[in-house]
């Protein structure tokens, strides 16, 4: 009866241990696979990334494809009047974002308002405001009037090219002294870069003003606008999608640091319950030694005197196991040696 008794005590205790330890690792269980997902998606995002960066590369290829097929669009857009140029060029730059890698809404926006504080000056509204890492914003502007270059390049007479050329000339830098006048940087309360991207849409014409006037870059940059290009502003983009990218996967690798810190922590937590279960492990099993001596061991073990009274008469409708009533007489014999000896 005892041992049935310390057997189903022993049975409730293993459970009830079994429930405690799978408390303390159903949530470790969840933060390891927690932590595997994280290190995994960071592991596609890379293999995702080298595969846009590849397709980005390409697309250098079909930009240039598409300069070329719009050569027809482009002479009817510089033979109209300013706003023809201006969306034709807006249209170019948006196309150039779409290849860049960033997401439109995220990276940048188009034609997004500002108020500005200056006393009779109206709202600003510049083509494109890029966001980038830490909170800054980057200018591009791509009203630049090309009407004289389209002149130059359709015009015959040597006298009349050269004025067309300077007229050229002159339309860069009056747009660049105008975009240094709209002081971004204090409009966006220091959120910009001190420089402004001026955005021309066809490559010769810049290159042609900068064969005519080598410190035509070097001018505009001095008041703090950069010139680009189709190609340099997709370089200039791409650069800083890469630095989205480094900012996420700096974000992701803090994440999963906090993560291994709490993952070290629990696992710590779990080694210490664990230990203490051990202990009381160790306790029972002491406990349950001496429950079993005081049933097997000592003259007057108690399967001893249990089994006597069943020889004296008293009825029972089960038995106790005869290994058990072996060990036990077996053990009251061998004490009663010991003491016909002393």
């Amino acid at each position: 009866m005892a041992s049935e008794i310390l057997e189903e005590k022993s049975i409730t205790f293993k459970a009830q241990n079994r429930e405690s330890i799978q408390e303390i690792l159903s949530p470790l269980q969840k933060k390891i696979a927690e932590f595997e997902q994280k290190v995994d998606s960071t592991n596609k995002e890379a293999i995702d990334r080298n595969a846009a960066l590849r397709e980005q590369i390409m697309g250098l290829k079909d930009i240039n494809l598409l300069m070329s097929k719009e050569a027809t669009n482009l002479t009817k857009a510089l033979k109209g009047d300013s706003k023809t140029q201006g969306n034709w060029g807006e249209l170019v730059l948006e196309r150039v974002l779409e290849k860049s890698g960033l997401e439109k809404g995220r990276e940048y926006e188009l034609e997004q308002s500002f108020d500005t504080k200056e006393e009779g000056k109206t709202r600003f509204r510049p083509d494109v405001v890029i966001h980038l890492p830490g909170g800054k914003k980057m200018i591009i502007d791509s009203k630049v009037t090309l009407t004289a270059y389209e002149r130059y390049i359709n015009q015959e007479d040597p006298q009349l090219k050269e004025v067309d050329l300077k007229m050229h000339l002159s339309a860069l830098n009056q747009r660049i002294k105008e975009l240094s006048e709209k002081n971004y940087s204090s409009l966006l309360e220091g959120a910009s870069p001190d420089f402004v991207l001026l955005f021309i849409p066809i490559e010769p014409a810049f290159a042609l003003a900068l064969n005519h006037d080598n410190q035509l870059y070097n001018k505009a940059f001095e008041q703090n606008i950069i010139i680009v290009t189709p190609t340099t502003l997709l370089a200039t983009l791409r650069t800083i999608d890469t630095m989205w990218n480094n900012e996420k996967q700096q974000r992701n690798a803090l994440e999963i640091a906090q993560q291994a810190g709490f993952l070290y922590d629990k696992f710590e937590s779990l080694t210490q319950d664990l230990i203490k279960i051990g202990k009381k492990m160790d306790e029972t099993k002491d406990e349950y030694k001496g429950a079993m001596n005081k049933l097997f061991q000592g003259k007057g073990n108690l399967i001893a005197r249990v089994e006597k009274l069943k020889s004296l008469g008293v009825k029972a409708k089960k038995s106790i196991s005869s290994s058990l009533v072996d060990r036990a007489l077996e053990f009251e014999v061998d004490q009663e040696d010991i003491e016909n000896k002393l």
